[in-house]
């Protein structure tokens, strides 16, 4: 893979409002965010070698019977996964900004026979998901694309239970060998800095995947 890759399927949206170009904490630079140009990239035949998605899920502790998110879960990819691990007794709530991604992702699931999905339709700046209800929160490759990253991390944290936990997956910037343009890459101490700022506590920094960190956070209790 290219670092040109990532160039043909990137969707520029309008810029919502209170919209960030950068991190006002780390200076990061905010990638734009993928459009459905991209869903084809994201079910690439690749992605199994290169991010190990059971490998991965299994590292996060997903158990049966959890309630677990997939926040910016595209065509469903970790999706169905998560679903399949949870169990029937479990619930896995796909949110995205974009109606094309989950309409396909409802395809996805009606044709693989999943019922223990709920699709969400949220926003640049809040997921809408139930609060107080998640066990778990999962965003792989999303997190750096957040344009409005305070605001979504504030309203994950009430929609986690207490303790409950916020796993972020991210291509390694420190690696500058990884084939991922920059700006689709973020350091330890980005994910760090900016998610602890927001109530959360950084527990375990996973590297065993090829290519990508896995960052578990638990929500803080109220001050």
């Amino acid at each position: 893979m290219a670092w040109v890759t990532l160039l043909g399927v990137v969707g520029i949206f309008p810029e919502p409002v209170g919209a960030q170009a950068e991190h006002p904490l780390t200076g990061r630079r905010i990638a734009p965010t993928m459009g459905m140009g991209g869903a084809d990239w994201l079910e690439r035949s690749e992605r199994q070698n290169e991010e190990k998605p059971e490998e991965a899920i299994e590292a996060i502790g997903v158990k049966p019977g959890m309630v677990v998110a997939d926040v910016g879960a595209g065509v469903g990819y970790f999706t169905t996964r998560l679903a399949r691990k949870v169990g029937p007794k479990g619930r896995v709530y796909a949110n995205d900004i974009q109606p094309e991604m989950l309409a396909r992702l409802q395809d996805r699931l009606e044709a693989e026979h999943i019922a223990n999905v709920e699709t969400v339709l949220g926003t640049q700046s809040d997921p809408k998901l139930p609060v107080g209800k998640l066990d778990l929160i999962l965003m792989v490759d999303v997190y750096h694309e957040l344009s409005q990253p305070q605001r979504m991390l504030n309203h994950m944290k009430r929609a986690l239970k207490p303790g409950g936990r916020l796993v972020l997956i991210e291509y390694r910037k420190e690696d500058p060998s990884i084939p991922i343009r920059p700006e689709h890459k973020m350091s330890a101490a980005e994910v760090k800095t900016e998610v602890e700022a927001e109530g959360y506590a950084l527990t375990e920094v996973l590297r065993t995947l090829p290519r990508q960190s896995i960052f578990v956070f638990r929500k803080l209790p109220p001050m």
